[in-house]
Protein backbone atom coordinates (compact mmCIF):
# COMPACT_ATOMS: atom_id res chain seq x y z
CA UNK A 1 0.00 0.00 0.00
CA UNK A 2 1.31 3.48 -0.88
CA UNK A 3 1.55 6.31 1.60
CA UNK A 4 2.20 9.97 0.76
CA UNK A 5 3.57 12.96 2.57
CA UNK A 6 4.50 16.52 1.71
CA UNK A 7 7.55 18.49 2.68
CA UNK A 8 5.36 20.74 4.88
CA UNK A 9 4.01 17.66 6.72
CA UNK A 10 7.55 16.64 7.67
CA UNK A 11 8.04 19.94 9.55
CA UNK A 12 11.62 20.34 8.33
CA UNK A 13 13.46 23.63 8.46
CA UNK A 14 15.27 24.28 5.17
CA UNK A 15 17.76 26.52 6.95
CA UNK A 16 18.84 23.61 9.12
CA UNK A 17 21.64 21.58 7.35
CA UNK A 18 20.05 18.21 8.06
CA UNK A 19 16.63 19.46 7.05
CA UNK A 20 18.07 20.86 3.83
CA UNK A 21 19.70 17.53 2.97
CA UNK A 22 16.47 15.58 3.55
CA UNK A 23 14.41 18.08 1.54
CA UNK A 24 16.94 17.94 -1.30
CA UNK A 25 16.87 14.15 -1.28
CA UNK A 26 13.06 14.17 -1.39
CA UNK A 27 12.31 16.80 -3.98
CA UNK A 28 15.51 16.83 -6.03
CA UNK A 29 16.70 19.86 -7.97
CA UNK A 30 13.18 20.94 -8.96
CA UNK A 31 11.26 22.77 -6.22
CA UNK A 32 7.62 21.72 -6.47
CA UNK A 33 5.14 22.62 -3.69
CA UNK A 34 3.15 19.85 -1.99
CA UNK A 35 5.19 17.18 -3.72
CA UNK A 36 3.90 13.63 -3.01
CA UNK A 37 6.51 11.13 -1.84
CA UNK A 38 5.74 7.52 -2.70
CA UNK A 39 7.09 5.02 -0.22
CA UNK A 40 7.77 1.87 -2.22
CA UNK A 41 10.66 0.01 -3.83
CA UNK A 42 12.73 2.12 -6.17
CA UNK A 43 13.09 0.99 -9.78
CA UNK A 44 16.45 -0.55 -10.54
CA UNK A 45 17.40 2.13 -13.05
CA UNK A 46 16.81 4.90 -10.52
CA UNK A 47 19.08 3.06 -8.05
CA UNK A 48 21.78 2.83 -10.72
CA UNK A 49 21.43 6.54 -11.38
CA UNK A 50 21.67 7.32 -7.68
CA UNK A 51 24.79 5.13 -7.36
CA UNK A 52 26.60 7.10 -10.06
CA UNK A 53 29.12 5.97 -12.62
CA UNK A 54 31.26 3.83 -10.22
CA UNK A 55 28.52 1.17 -10.19
CA UNK A 56 28.97 0.29 -13.87
CA UNK A 57 32.08 -1.89 -13.31
CA UNK A 58 30.14 -3.70 -10.58
CA UNK A 59 27.23 -4.30 -12.94
CA UNK A 60 29.65 -5.77 -15.47
CA UNK A 61 31.13 -8.02 -12.79
CA UNK A 62 27.66 -9.19 -11.77
CA UNK A 63 26.74 -10.13 -15.35
CA UNK A 64 30.02 -11.99 -15.90
CA UNK A 65 29.72 -13.76 -12.54
CA UNK A 66 26.17 -14.92 -13.29
CA UNK A 67 27.20 -16.20 -16.73
CA UNK A 68 30.15 -18.12 -15.27
CA UNK A 69 28.04 -19.70 -12.53
CA UNK A 70 25.47 -20.91 -15.08
CA UNK A 71 28.21 -22.24 -17.37
CA UNK A 72 29.98 -24.08 -14.55
CA UNK A 73 26.75 -25.64 -13.31
CA UNK A 74 26.17 -26.96 -16.82
CA UNK A 75 29.73 -28.18 -17.40
CA UNK A 76 30.31 -29.73 -13.98
CA UNK A 77 27.35 -32.07 -14.02
CA UNK A 78 28.40 -35.55 -12.86
CA UNK A 79 27.21 -37.16 -16.07
CA UNK A 80 29.57 -34.93 -18.08
CA UNK A 81 32.55 -35.42 -15.75
CA UNK A 82 32.52 -38.83 -14.04
CA UNK A 83 29.56 -40.97 -15.13
CA UNK A 84 28.75 -43.53 -12.46
CA UNK A 85 28.95 -46.68 -14.61
CA UNK A 86 31.63 -45.65 -17.12
CA UNK A 87 34.58 -47.36 -15.43
CA UNK A 88 32.74 -50.68 -15.08
CA UNK A 89 31.77 -50.52 -18.76
CA UNK A 90 35.38 -49.86 -19.79
CA UNK A 91 36.67 -52.73 -17.65
CA UNK A 92 34.05 -55.02 -19.18
CA UNK A 93 34.91 -54.05 -22.76
CA UNK A 94 38.66 -54.46 -22.14
CA UNK A 95 38.32 -57.78 -20.33
CA UNK A 96 40.16 -59.72 -23.05
CA UNK A 97 41.51 -57.16 -25.53
CA UNK A 98 41.94 -53.45 -26.21
CA UNK A 99 38.99 -51.98 -28.13
CA UNK A 100 39.30 -50.62 -31.66
CA UNK A 101 40.41 -46.98 -32.16
CA UNK A 102 36.91 -45.77 -33.04
CA UNK A 103 35.57 -47.18 -29.75
CA UNK A 104 38.37 -45.45 -27.84
CA UNK A 105 37.52 -42.14 -29.54
CA UNK A 106 33.89 -42.49 -28.52
CA UNK A 107 35.05 -43.11 -24.97
CA UNK A 108 37.19 -39.94 -25.07
CA UNK A 109 34.19 -37.91 -26.23
CA UNK A 110 31.90 -39.39 -23.59
CA UNK A 111 33.12 -37.35 -20.62
CA UNK A 112 36.19 -35.91 -18.95
CA UNK A 113 36.84 -39.19 -17.16
CA UNK A 114 36.42 -40.94 -20.49
CA UNK A 115 39.24 -38.85 -21.99
CA UNK A 116 41.56 -39.89 -19.15
CA UNK A 117 40.71 -43.57 -19.52
CA UNK A 118 41.00 -43.36 -23.31
CA UNK A 119 44.55 -42.02 -23.01
CA UNK A 120 45.56 -45.16 -21.14
CA UNK A 121 43.87 -47.41 -23.69
CA UNK A 122 45.58 -45.61 -26.59
CA UNK A 123 48.98 -45.93 -24.96
CA UNK A 124 48.42 -49.61 -24.18
CA UNK A 125 47.23 -50.30 -27.72
CA UNK A 126 50.24 -48.51 -29.24
CA UNK A 127 52.75 -50.23 -26.97
CA UNK A 128 51.24 -53.30 -25.29
CA UNK A 129 54.34 -54.21 -23.26
CA UNK A 130 55.30 -50.75 -22.01
CA UNK A 131 56.37 -50.48 -18.36
CA UNK A 132 53.89 -49.40 -15.70
CA UNK A 133 55.71 -46.13 -15.00
CA UNK A 134 55.37 -44.97 -18.59
CA UNK A 135 51.68 -45.84 -18.77
CA UNK A 136 51.06 -44.13 -15.43
CA UNK A 137 52.82 -41.00 -16.66
CA UNK A 138 50.64 -40.95 -19.79
CA UNK A 139 47.47 -41.12 -17.74
CA UNK A 140 48.75 -38.50 -15.28
CA UNK A 141 49.32 -36.05 -18.13
CA UNK A 142 45.79 -36.70 -19.38
CA UNK A 143 44.54 -36.14 -15.83
CA UNK A 144 46.27 -32.77 -15.66
CA UNK A 145 44.55 -31.71 -18.87
CA UNK A 146 41.25 -32.87 -17.40
CA UNK A 147 41.79 -30.86 -14.22
CA UNK A 148 42.60 -27.82 -16.34
CA UNK A 149 39.28 -28.28 -18.11
CA UNK A 150 37.41 -28.63 -14.83
CA UNK A 151 38.95 -25.46 -13.42
CA UNK A 152 38.14 -23.36 -16.47
CA UNK A 153 36.79 -19.89 -15.55
CA UNK A 154 37.20 -20.52 -11.81
CA UNK A 155 40.05 -18.01 -11.57
CA UNK A 156 37.80 -15.41 -13.17
CA UNK A 157 35.02 -16.14 -10.69
CA UNK A 158 37.46 -15.93 -7.79
CA UNK A 159 38.85 -12.65 -9.11
CA UNK A 160 35.35 -11.16 -9.23
CA UNK A 161 34.70 -12.30 -5.65
CA UNK A 162 37.89 -10.52 -4.57
CA UNK A 163 37.59 -7.41 -6.72
CA UNK A 164 33.89 -6.61 -6.20
CA UNK A 165 34.30 -5.32 -2.60
CA UNK A 166 37.26 -3.21 -3.75
CA UNK A 167 35.18 -1.72 -6.54
CA UNK A 168 32.43 -1.03 -4.01
CA UNK A 169 35.01 0.67 -1.79
CA UNK A 170 36.14 2.73 -4.76
CA UNK A 171 32.55 3.90 -5.27
CA UNK A 172 32.40 4.75 -1.57
CA UNK A 173 35.52 6.89 -1.90
CA UNK A 174 34.05 8.65 -4.93
CA UNK A 175 30.89 9.36 -2.93
CA UNK A 176 32.94 10.75 -0.04
CA UNK A 177 34.80 13.01 -2.44
CA UNK A 178 31.46 14.33 -3.69
CA UNK A 179 30.33 14.87 -0.09
CA UNK A 180 33.39 16.91 0.79
CA UNK A 181 33.19 18.73 -2.53
CA UNK A 182 29.68 19.89 -1.66
CA UNK A 183 30.97 21.71 1.42
CA UNK A 184 32.41 25.20 1.22
CA UNK A 185 33.25 27.80 3.87
CA UNK A 186 30.30 30.01 2.98
CA UNK A 187 27.55 27.52 2.12
CA UNK A 188 26.77 23.89 1.37
CA UNK A 189 25.03 22.11 -1.47
CA UNK A 190 22.43 19.75 0.05
CA UNK A 191 21.62 18.10 -3.29
CA UNK A 192 25.26 17.27 -3.98
CA UNK A 193 25.66 16.08 -0.40
CA UNK A 194 22.70 13.72 -0.79
CA UNK A 195 24.08 12.47 -4.12
CA UNK A 196 27.44 11.75 -2.52
CA UNK A 197 25.82 9.78 0.29
CA UNK A 198 23.79 7.75 -2.24
CA UNK A 199 26.88 7.01 -4.32
CA UNK A 200 28.86 5.85 -1.28
CA UNK A 201 26.17 3.61 0.21
CA UNK A 202 24.82 2.07 -2.99
CA UNK A 203 28.29 1.11 -4.24
CA UNK A 204 29.26 -0.41 -0.91
CA UNK A 205 26.10 -2.50 -0.79
CA UNK A 206 26.26 -3.57 -4.43
CA UNK A 207 29.92 -4.57 -4.10
CA UNK A 208 28.99 -6.95 -1.29
CA UNK A 209 25.93 -8.22 -3.20
CA UNK A 210 28.21 -9.23 -6.09
CA UNK A 211 31.12 -10.51 -4.00
CA UNK A 212 29.35 -12.77 -1.49
CA UNK A 213 27.49 -15.06 -3.97
CA UNK A 214 30.55 -15.17 -6.25
CA UNK A 215 32.73 -16.32 -3.37
CA UNK A 216 30.17 -18.90 -2.25
CA UNK A 217 29.88 -20.41 -5.74
CA UNK A 218 33.67 -20.32 -6.17
CA UNK A 219 34.17 -22.35 -3.00
CA UNK A 220 31.34 -24.73 -3.98
CA UNK A 221 32.81 -25.40 -7.42
CA UNK A 222 36.29 -25.83 -5.94
CA UNK A 223 35.04 -28.51 -3.54
CA UNK A 224 33.08 -30.21 -6.33
CA UNK A 225 36.16 -30.33 -8.56
CA UNK A 226 38.28 -31.78 -5.76
CA UNK A 227 35.73 -34.59 -5.36
CA UNK A 228 35.72 -35.24 -9.11
CA UNK A 229 39.52 -35.32 -9.24
CA UNK A 230 39.62 -37.93 -6.49
CA UNK A 231 37.08 -40.07 -8.36
CA UNK A 232 39.12 -39.80 -11.57
CA UNK A 233 42.33 -40.77 -9.77
CA UNK A 234 40.72 -43.87 -8.33
CA UNK A 235 39.23 -44.85 -11.69
CA UNK A 236 42.53 -44.31 -13.51
CA UNK A 237 44.37 -46.41 -10.94
CA UNK A 238 41.90 -49.27 -11.37
CA UNK A 239 42.23 -49.16 -15.15
CA UNK A 240 46.04 -49.02 -14.88
CA UNK A 241 46.08 -52.15 -12.71
CA UNK A 242 43.73 -53.87 -15.16
CA UNK A 243 45.92 -53.01 -18.17
CA UNK A 244 49.07 -54.21 -16.41
CA UNK A 245 47.39 -57.55 -15.62
CA UNK A 246 46.44 -57.84 -19.29
CA UNK A 247 50.03 -57.09 -20.31
CA UNK A 248 51.39 -59.67 -17.87
CA UNK A 249 48.95 -62.25 -19.20
CA UNK A 250 50.09 -61.68 -22.78
CA UNK A 251 53.73 -62.20 -21.80
CA UNK A 252 53.04 -65.62 -20.27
Amino acid sequence: MLSTATVDDLELNPSDPLGGVIIAALIGPVNRPNLCITIEGEPLFSIIQAAGWPIWPLLLCSVVSLALVIERFSSLRRQRVVPATLLDEVLGVTQHHIPKPDVIEKLADNSILGSVLASGLRASAAEPDQPEEKLRLTMELAGRRAIRELERYLNTLGTIATAAPLLGLFGTVVGMIEIFGSQSPGASNPAQLAQGISTALYNTAFGLIVAVPSLMFYRYFRGLIDAYVLDMELAADRLLSHLMRMSAGRRK
